[in-house]
């Protein structure tokens, strides 16, 4: 299955990339790695991954989460893993991305968290 992406925004400055599918070595980390670099170009640097919908992660895909993470703490930014389970919540849990990352539950809890954090004067 070819991983679908879709971009939405929540105001003011939280940007959702909704996974759906496989994230796997190839096209499919190419799209997530392409969408952060979008995004950061336009100095967009809060960004949630919705997983709800991927059913599987490989290798490449933990570290295109991983590499994801690096590129967005190091502008400045942050990101957060939504909707994490099944297979995929155990690859990130073996490879121990979720002690790196962030998880949450839902979309508005993360996003919830970003807008805590900016009140209390932190971009994280």
């Amino acid at each position: 299955m070819i991983l679908d992406i879709e971009h939405k925004k929540i105001e003011p400055d939280i940007f959702v990339m909704e996974m759906h599918g496989r994230i796997t070595m190839g096209s499919d980390s190419q799209k997530i790695e392409w969408g952060v670099a979008q995004l950061l170009n336009e100095s967009q640097k809060k960004v949630i991954f919705d997983l709800t919908d991927v059913s599987y992660v490989d290798s490449s895909g933990v570290g295109i989460l991983m590499m994801c993470h690096a590129k967005l703490t190091k502008a400045g930014g942050a990101l957060h893993l939504v909707g994490v389970q099944g297979f995929v919540e155990e690859a990130l849990a073996i490879t121990s991305v979720n002690k790196i990352v962030p998880l949450y539950s839902t979309t508005a809890q993360a996003a919830g968290h970003f807008h805590r954090a900016s009140n209390a004067g932190s971009d994280c």
